[in-house]
């Protein structure tokens, strides 16, 4: 198994979870992180060395992923595996997908990438690298059986994880939070680029909030110590040291569960707080260069995965330039002070939570094992 971020950690876990009970003796190992060593895995190098974002920021780690793919894959053909699963970080796993698969060793994807979203030419490589595909939105079942993608869909394991009615008060207690606080939670990224660009912006809207209304409490969960050191430098180059936020050590449920609002990287992280039911804004900035070729990739007028749920803005995105301080405050302020705006989107975001409720353990479990029966290893 490999998982290069912390979105594919915890789905591998989740996955992982479902198949120690079926293969109690099989070793799972690869790449992974805390969660999927939580669950018994094996990692041969630190998940770190693989995260990274955007299409300029990786070429100075291209030769050190490169040789960690070509490392894994000759230990791979040498032990044939009885499945090798590739949890989502697609620009590495597929093409490791691909040599493995031609060689005669069974590959599962687990999720599917979003080529209903950007890049939809990559379905001609995932035809040749995927033996089965898991996805965990229900409208992606069609699009890989269209093109002759055995696929399964196993529901979002984030709408198992997360409460249907999350606990507001309890997370607010946990924080050490009045639960009469009106409380802007902040979520720039976890990974080191991520914050690199989006950590002046969201903090100086921070800012700017603090003005309007002076007993706003902020938090920001951070990912690890290493971001939580670099989120403290960055604030300070900015010249916003004087801005009181409550950073906490990982706990980003709680940090979400707590809010009245939320200031969001665009990512996995945005359907969570949509799962938590909490209003939102949905930002993101990165390296000028890649921006000017995303930005004319996508195929569809939104970037949040709440919003391409919907197939509408329920909730404001401002990326790169427009994601400003100035606009960024407005945009929560109004998420914050709209009454009967939350309402409707916590029953929009609920319906949502629905859609995407399965055993997704149970169901991709099931579906990696008939891949391993199928090879006749099962």
């Amino acid at each position: 198994m490999v998982a290069g971020e912390v979105s594919g950690d915890l789905l591998a876990a989740r996955l992982l979870s479902g198949l120690r009970p079926q293969l109690p003796d099989a070793r799972f190992h690869g790449i992974g992180g805390a969660n999927m060593a939580r669950q018994g895995f094996e990692s041969h190098w630190p998940m770190e060395r693989l995260t990274v974002r955007g299409l300029f920021e990786i070429i100075p780690r291209y030769r050190d992923i490169k040789g960690i793919q070509n490392a894994l894959r000759d230990r791979l053909l040498a032990e044939r595996p009885a499945v090798f699963i590739g949890a989502d970080y697609p620009g590495f796993n597929l093409g490791l997908e691909m040599q493995l698969k031609a060689a005669g060793i069974p590959t599962v994807h687990y999720i599917g990438p979003q080529i209903w979203a950007w890049r939809g030419g990559r379905i001609k490589k995932i035809v040749k690298a995927v033996s089965h595909m898991l996805v965990v939105f229900p409208f992606e079942e069609e699009i890989y059986r269209r093109a002759g993608v055995p696929v399964t869909y196993v529901g979002h394991p984030l709408a198992e994880m997360i409460p249907l009615q999350p606990d507001e008060a309890a997370a607010r207690a946990a924080l050490g939070l009045p639960r009469d606080a009106n409380v802007v939670t902040l979520m720039p990224g976890s990974r080191m680029s991520e914050l690199k660009y989006n950590v002046a912006a969201f903090v100086g809207a921070a800012r700017l909030l603090r003005q309007r209304d002076h007993s706003l409490r902020f938090v920001a969960p951070m990912a690890g110590e290493r971001q939580r050191q670099y989120f403290l430098e960055l604030v300070e180059q900015a010249g916003l040291g004087e801005v009181e936020i409550e950073l906490t050590d990982g706990g980003s449920h709680t940090a979400i569960a707590a809010a009245d609002a939320v200031l969001v990287a665009s990512g996995t992280a945005s359907l969570e707080v949509a799962l938590f039911k909490k209003p939102m804004v949905i930002a993101y900035k990165m390296m000028r260069a890649s921006w000017e070729i995303m930005r004319h990739m996508g195929y569809q007028p939104w970037i949040g995965l709440p919003n391409i749920l919907a197939r509408e803005f329920l909730v404001p995105e401002l990326l790169q330039n427009a994601a400003n301080p100035e606009a960024l405050a407005d945009a929560v302020w109004q998420q914050l002070t709209d009454v009967p705006g939350r309402l409707r989107l916590a029953q929009r975001f609920t319906d949502m939570h629905h859609s995407l409720l399965r055993d997704s353990a149970r169901e991709s479990a099931a579906a990696v094992m008939q891949v391993i029966g199928r090879s006749g290893r099962g």
